[in-house]
């Protein structure tokens, strides 16, 4: 959910409201063709260490925002980021409207998808991802939060795509399966989601 600048900065201490306050007004609108790093490309890499690790990713996206980076530039300061500023170049995608086409940034969702880092991937199936992934991806991005134990909570628009999915149906059928014959039980969000397609497992 998108924090809008007033809210977050009634959230930051003095010292980091007027930092933001800066950093906003910096922040330039066209990215730089020299090959050296916008002004607020360092901001951006900076956040949490001025406004708090609790707020860098609010601080980032309105960052993002403003800079309106195109996709080369944004997936460069995502493959040159941290784990913290890949996570929130993922959580500020469905806000940008800066990339051209609108779904040029799905290489960085695959990228997270990838990961078996629950921060990246809990990131990775927000609305962007809902909007953009195709089926097949979408369902295997639903399998990647139940290997990882990421909640399907996080999962956008889980309801209103696995209606009437057959295939995932039967994608979760087959993990439950696995599950229950290598002794272990399937995690409580599959049966959820299983519901959501119309589908329930066949008994045993």
């Amino acid at each position: 959910m998108l924090i809008s600048r007033t809210e977050l900065e009634h959230r930051l201490p003095p010292a980091a409201r007027a930092w933001l306050d800066t950093a906003l007004r910096e922040t330039i609108r066209t990215t730089p063709t020299t090959g050296k790093a916008a002004t607020w490309e360092t901001r951006f890499a900076t956040a949490g260490r001025h406004c708090g690790q609790d707020h860098a990713d609010p601080v980032r996206t309105l960052l993002l925002i403003e800079a309106r980076p195109d996709t080369p530039t944004l997936t460069r300061l995502y493959q040159q980021g941290s784990a913290a500023e890949r996570r929130a170049i993922l959580l500020a995608l469905p806000h940008l409207d800066s990339l051209t086409p609108p779904d040029a940034a799905l290489p960085l969702i695959e990228d997270a998808l990838r990961t078996n880092d629950t921060r990246l991937v809990a990131a990775a199936v927000g609305p962007y991802a809902a909007t953009h992934l195709d089926a097949h991806s979408w369902r295997h991005a639903v399998l990647k939060c139940l290997f990882t134990g990421v909640p399907l909570d996080t999962v956008a628009e889980l309801a209103h795509r696995a209606n009437g999915d057959h295939e995932l149906a039967r994608m979760l059928t087959d993990y439950a399966e696995e599950r229950t014959a290598a002794g272990r039980p399937p995690p409580p969000d599959l049966h959820h989601a299983l519901k959501l397609t119309g589908e329930q497992p066949e008994e045993s």
